[in-house]
């Protein structure tokens, strides 16, 4: 069974949340003394119904703003897939936390408010998950039932989205009219629009298909950890050597040729070992320990590729960043932590090309600065060679975080479009 990472997205009260309840309510995920304890706080607060979206915002402030502010994880599963929700805020103050949540989905879902059309903020992140590649995306038309189901409604927000959407990198966009509040066209066909005749929300989340959004071609394995037992009570384990990490992209097996960078020695793999035991092959996102028919001198920020398509090795690098920080702007000279698959480095800021508007897509090249919640795209100089790929190719080895030196916080997010 596999597993569906998804986020929400759109605007403020557009109905994230309640939309997230309503799928746990429906398909059962929710125990008897959660539902319990979000009924006695509804009537605490004076609400006729259940309000759902008390499941994911759990924060006091959360509760009393009627927002969210954090992004909140979730899990269920239904026979045929397991999923993994985050749901993340609407705000505009809170983009970075949006990010944050998309930056691991294979889908997004993004809610609109059938009464308000496409917003702003419905804007900036439908662009925002475009620049993080998620694979799929969903345009759930919400609160149908405030505008009597009205199909003309609904095609009319379609066509304005899909105008906007064809400026953008989307490559599968599906319309849904929903009602999370009632469960219209969530986990089951609505009787209230007999016009729609696509699929609930929750059968699309169970049969989108997800498994070639990875890149299986190219194999990138960063090594996380150097696994040496010396000291195991087992003497079998006393000449043990393995290299752990995230299977990154390709396909590995036992006997295939590969590389190890930066020293470019090849080796072949002599076993591929797990929690559960060795298995015959590795794909993305597995976790695994491999272990080398040769002796290398292997350590953490290394690179595993193949003899014949290996990642590009790289200190200068073009980038979209997303700028996270509050009390510091990125700005050219700007002096950084950049931390790329499993390699720690500092990085300079060479150059801030242009600032992008994510309303109109514009360019502002004069700009000096990105402040919080600002995109744009950066030249870096790293200290040591980063092994990356476009971002386009692999989100894992083209994705990066930027850490600010002094508070150790975590400022920027970014994707490689480019190398020199």
């Amino acid at each position: 069974m596999d597993i569906l990472r998804f986020a929400t997205a759109g605007s403020v009260d557009d109905g994230k949340s309640t939309l997230i309840g309503r799928l746990l309510f429906d398909s059962k995920a929710i125990f008897e003394d959660q539902l319990e304890a979000v009924e006695r706080t509804s009537r605490d607060r004076g609400t006729e119904y259940t309000d759902l979206s008390l499941l994911t915002d759990g924060l006091r402030a959360e509760r009393e703003q009627g927002i969210t502010i954090d992004v909140a994880y979730r899990y269920f599963a239904t026979p045929r897939r397991k999923f993994i929700i985050a749901d993340t805020p609407g705000h505009i103050q809170y983009t970075r936390n949006m990010v944050t949540g998309a930056s691991t989905a294979d889908l997004a879902i993004i809610l609109i408010d059938a009464r308000k059309g496409v917003l702003e903020q419905s804007r900036r992140h439908a662009f925002l998950t475009s620049l993080l590649r998620v694979p799929h995306l969903v345009l759930a038309v919400n609160k149908m039932d405030l505008v009597d189901y009205s199909q003309e409604r609904f095609e009319e927000i379609r066509e304005e989205f899909t105008a906007f959407a064809s400026k953008l990198n989307i490559g599968d966009l599906t319309f849904i009219p929903i009602s999370a509040l009632n469960g219209d066209n969530v986990v089951s066909r609505s009787e209230s629009m007999p016009w729609y005749n696509g699929s609930s929300l929750l059968h699309h989340l169970e049969n989108v298909h997800i498994a070639s959004d990875r890149n299986l071609v190219d194999v990138r394995f960063p090594v996380q950890y150097v696994i040496r037992p010396q000291k195991a009570t087992d003497h079998a384990f006393h000449d043990y050597r393995g290299y752990a990490g995230q299977v990154a992209g390709g396909v590995l097996k036992p006997g295939d040729e590969v590389v190890h960078l930066p020293s470019g020695l090849a080796t072949r793999i002599a076993s591929i070992d797990t929690f559960d035991g060795p298995v015959e092959e590795a794909f993305p996102p597995m976790s695994v320990t491999l272990r080398f028919e040769d002796d290398i001198d292997i350590s953490r920020g290394d690179m595993i590729a193949r003899p014949n398509n290996q990642p590009q090795v790289a200190q200068e690098l073009e980038a979209m960043v997303c700028w996270m920080g509050d009390s510091v702007k990125l700005a050219p000279r700007s002096k950084l932590t950049i931390k790329h698959t499993t390699r720690t480095a500092r990085a300079l800021v060479r150059d801030l090309h242009y600032r992008l508007d994510v309303n109109t897509l514009h360019r502002d090249e004069e700009a000096t600065s990105l402040g919080l919640n600002e995109i744009g795209r950066v030249s870096l100089r790293v200290t040591q060679p980063l092994f990356v790929d476009d971002y386009a190719r692999n989100r894992l080895t083209g994705g990066f975080i930027l850490v600010d030196e002094a508070t150790n916080g975590t400022v920027g997010a970014g994707m490689i479009t480019d190398v020199r």
